[in-house]
């Protein structure tokens, strides 16, 4: 019998003003020497914080600049640049300078600490990066967060648009795991039961969670730990099947095929509601999730076509051959089409266009 070895984060901090704190939280752990990536523009927001944080703690910072690519040929320079004193990685930002430090934290054999800035998808808590390769995205192994430092303060001051990305990745988990259980039954995959477990708790812990605004502290608390846990679920599994299903394929395929995608959790999250229906699975706490949060009203403003979900509908089996998801048969992908055309929420969000 083959044991499993996995990597999970040992820090996971969540609350207000962490990042004022990521100073101690790298100090704690005996590590004296830090490279220091931050997204675009964030320097001149945060910069000061976190080098103010760092001093405090006698941290010595070898480099801290921003990043603004994930060509991996550019990531492999940055990588075998970095200080050989080096102890630890960390990423501030959003998702491209997350997935840059991961995988230079990745290449270097290093800890790396994940500090994100936005609630946007849970890839600030997953062991792989999306990069540019040949001018293609590609899934890359990288580095599993060591720490992950959330400051709800930060959360909050990023456009909504990015929380309501957040909540469609959570959600799409329901869908997920139900094209998981559905590959195994085909004979095409394996479920692991631990993973099914820490990703169904993931997402029931967030759809449970009593709000009044997507503002409130728990709310985003809860949003963030269930993302978080959603990557310790990849990880387990040794794949992304806990977490990625056929509405992430739905969106793989939009981002493929149209000039100017939404964010990740909002084409999931579309595709999720899709699916739900095709599954005739908790389509109704879908639903409510999205209405509640105000999900549906923003998506409705962003002009979606229906011909490009058709039409991703129709490619997405091809986005990853290897799987086998509800949408690699033809019958389910012409339900799904039919809940595009005829599913009365969706005739409101996409204008009935």
């Amino acid at each position: 019998m083959r044991e499993n070895q996995i990597a999970i984060p040992t820090i996971l901090k969540v609350e207000k003003g962490a990042i004022k704190k990521l100073g101690s939280y790298i100090k704690m752990n005996g590590l004296d020497n830090a490279v220091i990536y931050f997204g675009n523009g964030l320097i001149d927001m945060f910069g000061y914080n976190v080098m103010d944080s760092m001093k405090a703690e006698g941290i010595n910072v070898l480099e801290y600049r921003e990043i603004d690519t994930v060509q991996i040929e550019d990531l492999i320079d940055m990588a075998f640049s970095i200080d050989s004193k080096a102890q630890v990685v960390v990423g501030i930002g959003g998702g491209k300078v997350i997935d840059a430090a991961k995988y230079a934290a990745y290449l270097r054999k290093l800890p790396f600490f994940s500090v994100p800035t936005s609630s946007s998808s849970d890839g600030f808590s997953s062991a792989s990066a999306s990069l540019l390769v040949q001018g293609r995205r590609t899934t890359v192994p990288a580095r599993m967060a060591f720490g992950i430092i959330v400051d709800t303060e930060v959360i909050k001051t990023a456009p909504d648009k990015f929380m309501y990305s957040g909540i469609g990745d959570i959600v799409s988990k329901i869908t997920a795991l139900y094209d998981w259980i559905f590959e195994e039954q085909h004979g095409c995959g394996k479920v692991n039961d631990f993973a099914m477990m820490i990703a169904k708790k993931a997402v029931n812990s967030f759809v449970r969670t009593p709000f009044e605004t997507i503002h409130d502290d728990l709310f985003i608390r809860e949003l963030m730990d269930s993302l978080a846990m959603s990557g310790v679920a990849n990880e387990i599994a040794g794949s992304s099947a806990p977490t990625s299903g056929s509405e992430h394929l739905i969106s793989h395929a939009l981002d493929k095929t149209i000039p100017n995608p939404q964010l990740h959790g909002i084409q999931v999250g579309v595709a999720t509601y899709i699916m739900s229906k095709v599954h005739d699975h908790r389509y109704k706490r879908v639903n409510t999730i999205f209405t509640d949060t105000g999900f549906w009203d923003y998506v409705s403003t962003l002009d979606l076509k229906r011909t490009d979900y058709e039409h991703a509908i129709d490619i997405a089996p091809s986005i990853k051959p290897h799987r086998y998801t509800y949408l690699h048969e033809e019958k389910y992908r012409e339900m799904a089409k039919e809940v595009l055309y005829e599913d009365e929420i969706l005739k409101k969000v996409f204008g009935d266009k």
